[in-house]
């Protein structure tokens, strides 16, 4: 992978990474504003909407993880390989999922496993 891409990708994680820190901010926000309904419906649907919140905060807290790790991965030379076998991943699935470990071969074969021993 060039350096022109590699500077692409961090540029790419790095603004999803700010993006998810703005969101965290966000939700703090609005679970702080505390507001008091009288109608039970309207009380209830304010905690619907704070627990799908808190949710998406969660997914996105661990996409965060794997962000950090992307980015260390561009630090030590690591990043566009797959983890399995060391081959490139390929432009396109990163584009899709920048911060994939896996080729698509080898998340196919992993996904498989993942079946098999669930059934």
């Amino acid at each position: 992978m060039s350096c022109a891409q590699l500077q692409f990708f961090r540029q790419l994680l790095e603004k999803q990474r700010e993006q998810i820190a703005d969101n965290a901010r966000h939700t703090g926000n609005n679970l702080r504003a505390h507001e008091e309904f009288s109608d039970p419906a309207d009380r209830a649907t304010q905690e619907e909407l704070h627990t799908l919140e808190l949710r998406t905060r969660d997914r996105e807290r661990k996409l965060q993880k794997k962000i950090n790790a992307a980015l260390r991965r561009i630090d030590d030379g690591e990043y566009g390989f797959c983890e399995e076998t060391g081959e490139p991943i390929g432009l396109p699935r990163l584009l899709a999922r920048p911060t994939t470990t896996l080729s698509l071969e080898a998340q196919e074969r992993h996904e498989q496993r993942e079946r098999q021993f669930r059934a």
